[in-house]
This record gives structure tokens, sequence and C-alpha cells, in this order.
């Protein structure tokens, strides 16, 4: 393959101006995504929910909408016959120079890619057009002095009840604390719990990241614990109590803990960063394990974590040899699942034609899947990538798979030489269906394993709930268990907002025929809903059945349902817990106090 040849001269004044015109859409992106994040310490502060919920929604479209607003207006500017080959290599090259400087160089080149993308043909997306690998560096990125990326504090030097102090008021809340001191006590006594035994070497330090992390009802401190070669991340929550003052609620010290917080199910926190990068090297020394896709798309820039997910997929296609196949468990009337068996994500299509009695079509499944995109997912709900066009090799398909995706979505598969071009698709983390779960527990005898599984099961519908929303589809197999053992919902072809269905009693049969007839003798309208009928289809297996009930009667009741609904509609916003009960500090004096043990620690590079 010949290389194209590197422009000797820059001297196109349409490709500098479309490159400037670039490069302004996306600084308009990110000031307007930041003023967001900075707007959610004030929504915090008042306690404003419903506007937090609100801001939170909306910054999650303000991505396409700039490059809409960008695409319209390079189109609208030049004549297609304007923008040669010559000037697309050459914008490029001006683009690299603007971001010499740049404080988000990845997340402007990655703009860029949307903005080229909505214009050429997918045959230009190599890297002669476009950054198909990362060009400028997100090292030593310089912060303003005034807003460092991270604060450090010395408690060997200022005492540990001051420094911790210090990392609170350092965040200047405009918010009374119930008793500010109090709740350092308590911070302080989890630490000296934890670390009593620890000789503090001569680095003895905290680290703090300098801006707080944003979700539902809560503000997150985020730091690490620094002690010669050893690093202890934690996080602590900020809450308001029922009077409306700050309280803290607890320490998280356990990796896996602090892992679920920033899962796939919860992503999208409102973070005011300057240099997202140095962000996310941050959070990689807390959690090393968690790749840097899902760290861009915890701090709510989504599309940098989207960029990041394909270009680690096509490095994993480049380094595996398995076949692409159909994913196990129960044929989905909607989707067509298949999987990589090395790679812990699955593929998902929509099928062109459904079968009885699923009355939907593709425009409204896409439509239920950008309403969990643009809704708080409480913990619950798995987060999905959707993407177009994708050209996957066409050798690393079986010829079953190959098959059923022509008979079932001939529309959305196109053969071009060696590469089968899917025209869109979602993806989703690889879970355990919780039918398979619960069917492996009951075939080893595993009682605790089943009581676990339909605990959570009630669990994850209860805090769907509290998000406002009805899952529809309540079986078994369209949830999942993660490898933390928590049950997410993800399959959202049926769901609904809890305040647009009706839930109701059945009504007491008027005569014989009507109890024994097979089709509901009463009038059933569309977003009906009977709560007593779940039992019919949940609980037919005796032990299910037996914790079900001892967890989860409740859900069985119209009562239940209805009196959740009439709290959203009166405004009443839901406290939701991404962390156990029993660690919070207002539980410790119901409880023993939990026992605390170091966690996991990190060395750090420089010392092994």
């Amino acid at each position: 393959m010949t290389q194209a040849a590197f422009p000797k001269l820059l001297s196109s004044q349409i490709a500098f101006d479309i490159a400037r015109t670039i490069r302004d859409g996306f600084d308009k992106h990110y000031r307007l995504f930041r003023q967001t994040s900075q707007q959610a310490k004030q929504h915090f502060e008042q306690g404003a929910w419903r506007e937090a919920q609100l801001a939170a929604r909306e910054r999650i479209g303000f991505y396409d909408k700039r490059v809409h607003e960008c695409v319209q207006m390079l189109e609208d500017e030049y004549d297609q016959e304007e923008l040669t080959d010559d000037v697309w290599r050459e914008l490029k090259l001006h683009y690299i120079g603007m971001l010499s400087d740049h404080k988000q160089p990845e997340l402007a080149e990655t703009f860029f890619n949307s903005v080229c993308c909505n214009i050429l043909h997918r045959t230009y997306f190599h890297n002669d057009f476009i950054f198909v690998r990362p060009v400028v560096s997100t090292e030593y990125i310089e912060t303003d002095e005034l807003s460092p990326t991270y604060r450090v504090y010395y408690p060997g030097k200022d005492g540990l009840h001051f420094a911790l102090r210090r990392i609170i008021t350092n965040f200047q809340l405009n918010a009374k604390f119930a008793n500010l001191d109090r709740d350092v006590d308590l911070v302080e006594a989890r630490l000296r719990q934890l670390f009593g035994t620890i000789r503090m070497e001569p680095n003895h330090q905290i680290q703090v990241l300098s801006s707080l992390f944003f979700r539902n009802k809560g503000a997150y401190i985020v730091g690490k614990g620094i002690n010669g070669n050893k690093e202890y991340p934690f996080i602590v929550p900020i809450l308001h109590n029922r009077n409306g003052e700050l309280i803290l609620d607890t320490v998280l010290f356990d990796l896996e803990q602090i892992t679920v917080l920033f899962s796939f199910t919860r992503a999208y926190f409102l973070v005011d960063m300057e240099v997202p990068s140095a962000y996310v090297q941050f959070l990689r020394s807390l959690m090393p394990r968690k790749p840097r896709s899902e760290m861009y798309t915890i701090l709510g820039l989504q599309k940098q974590g989207k960029t990041l997910f394909y270009r680690d997929y096509l490095q994993h296609l480049k380094h595996s040899s398995d076949q692409f196949e159909i994913a196990p468990g129960i044929r989905g009337l909607v989707m067509l699942v298949f999987a990589l068996p090395s790679f812990p994500y699955v593929f998902k299509v929509i099928k062109d034609f459904f079968p009885a009695p699923k009355e939907t079509t593709r425009a409204l499944i896409k439509e239920k899947y950008l309403l969990v995109k643009n809704h708080d997912r409480v913990g619950r709900m798995a987060d999905t990538l959707e993407y177009s066009n994708v050209a996957f090799p066409k050798h690393r398909f079986t010829d079953d798979l190959i098959a059923e995706l022509k008979h079932y979505a001939p529309s959305l598969v196109e053969e071009e030489g060696e590469q089968l071009i899917i025209k869109h698709l979602y993806i989703e983390r690889r879970m355990v269906p919780l039918n398979i779960w619960l069917s492996n527990a009951d075939k080893d005898g595993d009682d605790a394993q089943i009581e676990h599984g339909v605990l959570e099961y009630g669990n994850a519908i209860k805090e769907l709930v509290t998000a406002n929303i009805f899952p529809g589809d309540m079986l078994y197999k369209n949830f999942g268990v993660t490898r933390h053992q928590r049950v997410v919902f993800y399959d959202y072809d049926e769901i609904e907002y809890i305040t647009d269905c009706n839930f109701r009693v059945i009504p007491t049969p008027r005569t014989e025929e009507e109890e024994m007839a097979s089709e509901p003798w009463y009038p059933v309208a569309r977003n009906d809903v009977f709560p007593e009928q779940f039992g019919t289809f949940l609980l037919g297996n005796a032990k299910i059945r037996k914790y079900f009930m001892k967890h989860h009667a409740d859900l069985l009741t119209q009562s239940y349902w209805q009196a959740r609904k009439q709290r959203i509609v009166d405004g009443y916003v839901e406290d939701v817990f991404p962390y156990p009960q029993h660690i919070r500090f207002c539980h410790q004096h119901l409880t023993t106090p939990p026992a605390v043990t170091p966690p996991p620690f990190m060395e750090t590079l420089e010392n092994e």
C-alpha cells in the first residue's frame, strides 16, 4: 500500500478555516459542558434535585447538538467539490497545530472525528483524514495554578483531624453542615481503625481531587492516602439530612465498593475539570483495572469513552483469533445478540421483524434505548454504546451467526469484500443472565445464592422504581448478574415511565363464566399493569417463591406500585445509596461498627 504524499506546504485557506471552525465548535461544547458541571455544585447546595436531574439529562445531548451545528455550518459554507482529499489532509494538520497548548486535546480530536464522519463516506475513515489514533499527547498538561487537578494534605505535620477538616472546607460548599466536627471525628476514627498499626513514612500524604463528583442527591470527595510505596483509595459521600443540612455519610475504602460506585451502571457524574485526562489518570490510580474508556464515561465524557472503547476493541481483534458467535441464553424476540468469547461485551442488533406477541418497531426500540441513555440509571441499568456502520472481518463470524444476521436483520447487514458491515448495533457489558444464574444455583443446591439472586432482583426493581422506570418485561432473562453479583436490567424494549403506568387490582369475577374465562373479561388498556399477576410467571420454582415472598412480597401488590408512583408525581426524589447501608455513620449506633480491614493497596511504580 502506498502512503499518501505529505503536503509540502500548508497553504489552503479553506483547510485552515474549516479546522478553526471545528476547534471553535469543540471549545463551545466544552465551555457549556463545564458550566453545567459547575452548576451542579449550586444545585447540590440548594437541594434542587429536580433541576439537577434535568441539567444532567440535558448535558448528555450537548455533544451531538454541537456536532450537528458544526456540520451544518460547514455544509452551508462550502461546496462539496471544494473539499478535496488534499484539503481534508491539510485541515487535519492545521487542527493538530491548534491543539498544541489545548487543555482537552483528546476530546477535541474526537470532536473532529465526529464532524468529519458526518460529512465523509466511511471509506475515508482512516488515519489520513481522521484521528484513528491519538496524535496530541495528554501527558503533563499544565493546569491553572488556582485550580490544580488535586490538592495535597500532610496529616503527619498538621494532624489528621485538621487535615480532614481542611479537605472538606476547601470545597467551599455554600450550605451548613449539621455538625462538621462530629463527622470529621467519625471519618478520623474510621481511618485510625484502618491505619492504626501502620508506621507513617516521610512521604505520608493525602491527595484529593479538586472537584467534587455530583450525582443524584450526593457529592463525593475522591482521594487517596499515600504512605511509602503504598496507596489507599477512599471516597467520602456528602449528603443532606432531613433538615437540609450537610453530613458526611460514610467512608468507602473497599475497592469493590468504590468500583461499584463508578460502575458501568452508574456513569455520567458531573465534575468540573479543566484537564479531564489528569482526572482520568488519578482515577486509574484508584482503580487500575478499569479501562480508560470507562473512566471518561464516568466523568460524563461518553463520546470519548466510546472512542477509546472502539480503539480497545480493534486492538483486541488484532490480538485474538476466536470467532464471533450467537450469545448463549434464551433467544430474544426483538434483538439478535452475538459475542466474541474472549471479549467481555455483547453486540445487539435490532431484528427486522418481531413475532407475536411483540408489537413494536425499530424506531420505537431505538427511542427506548435513547430514553435509558438520557435517564438516571441508579446503578441498575446497563450502559449501552451505540454504533453505526461497523465493519467486522467476515472470517471471524461463524456460519450460523452470518445466517441468523441475514435472516433476522437483512436490512442492517452488508457484505463488502472480506468485511461484514452492520449498519446499526448496540454494545453492552456481558453479564450472566439471571435465569441461568438462578438455574445453576438451584442445580448446585446453593440456597444462599438463590436467596441472594432473588434479593438483588427485587432490589433492582425497587431502585428502578425510584428512578421512575417500570421494566415492562420482568422475566429473569432480562436481568443480568455482574461480576460483583449485583443484578442489573438490560432489556429495554418494553420499559415505561412509572408515571405512565396504571396499576390496577384484578376485579372480582361476577359470574362463574367470568371466573373460568381464558381471557380477561374486564377491559385492559395498553399501560394497565396488574402486579398480582407477576407471581404467575416469576414464582414457579418453590425456592425462588420462598425467598421472593420473604423479601419482596410487596412487589405483588397494587398498593406498593401506586404509592411509589404517587411519590414521584408529588415531586419527591428518593435516596438511592450506591453503597451498603450498614457502613453509613448513622447506623453505627444501631449495630456493631463494621469491621474495617486494610484495603488492597497499589504499589507506586517508582518503588517497585
